[in-house]
């Protein structure tokens, strides 16, 4: 089986990050998201749409990780009970990942893979560094 062990790494060091976190979170919300309107969706919900049932690499109170291989590819789901949670991951996002970002979720893994999954699950596709905000995102479409 192929895996991706910097990812995973990734995901398992996310969820410390996130654990740690003084929850006191940013500004950070991802263009094109209205958080109001849209009920988070659950890493087993978000994995379902694209034809997966996740294996659980982190299941928390407060973030959720599901490891999932489809024919589109190999990939990282990541829920969150809250936005500090999720900015505390963006924060400590690897710029050399893309990622698609949802509300209160986010998907890891190779651009090719993301652009597959985008068209089944939407949200942002993130592409640079985020802790400078400066990024570069592909919209909802």
């Amino acid at each position: 089986m192929t895996t991706f062990p910097r990812l995973a790494a990734f995901a398992l060091l996310a969820g410390l990050v996130t654990a740690c976190s003084s929850g006191s979170g940013g500004d950070y919300v991802a263009a094109g998201q209205n958080v109001q309107n849209t009920a988070p969706l659950t890493v087993e919900q978000l994995s379902a749409k694209v034809g997966c049932r996740p294996r659980m690499q982190v299941d928390a109170a407060d973030i959720r990780t599901g490891y999932c291989k489809t024919s589109d590819g190999e990939f990282f789901v990541t829920t969150f009970s809250a936005q500090a949670g999720k900015d505390a991951w963006m924060d400590a996002a690897p710029e050399y990942n893309p990622h698609l970002v949802g509300n209160l979720w986010t998907v890891l893994s190779s651009r090719k893979v993301l652009d597959q999954l985008k068209q089944r699950l939407g949200g942002d596709l993130h592409l640079t560094d985020h802790r400078t905000k400066q990024m570069r995102t592909v919209g909802s479409g």
